[in-house]
């Protein structure tokens, strides 16, 4: 997304603003901001029970969330994601496990979790090469692989 796109709500998070996109009551989209974004306010119901529930999840890892989703994606990334809702908190699985599960491959499933519009909520953070924590949001190194051992450590999985 880019500098125009209008969020219903700019939250702070252990791990950096968060916009969060609701479109038609349902959440869209999920992306993190640069530390220096102006947090916003909920604009709407929907907004506030996603910026309410992610709070929770930040305080207390096993927290559950009920949210009605609309992940935009190709059919390949729709069943990717839905295999990372089906992680247990505290558990990884790797790129392979999962290209096994669908008949597909590693890169496949790792251009999937890049692309997933709902980080936190749809878990791609639990997902990690065979030797080591993989990538997140499309980089292996800097912030957003901080963000990935982040939510790691606070579901306390281990690789």
């Amino acid at each position: 997304m880019n500098a125009t796109t209008s969020y219903q709500a700019i939250i702070t998070s252990p791990i950096g603003p968060l916009g969060i996109v609701i479109e038609e009551g349902v959440l869209y989209r999920i992306n993190f901001l640069s530390d220096e974004t102006t947090l916003q306010a909920a604009e709407g119901k929907p907004a506030a029970q996603v910026a309410a529930q992610l709070q929770h999840y930040f305080k207390q890892a096993d927290w559950h969330f009920s949210l009605p989703l609309q992940p935009m994606g190709t059919t390949f990334q729709q069943q990717v994601w839905q295999q990372l809702r089906q992680i247990p908190l505290g558990e990884v699985r790797t790129y392979g496990e999962i290209a096994r599960a669908l008949n597909s491959g590693p890169r496949a499933v790792g251009n999937a979790c890049r692309n997933n519009p709902l980080p936190v909520v749809v878990p791609c953070h639990r997902v990690v090469a065979a030797n080591g924590p993989g990538g997140f949001a499309g980089q292996t190194q800097g912030r957003n692989l901080s963000i990935k051992g982040w939510l790691l450590a606070h579901e306390r999985a281990t690789l």
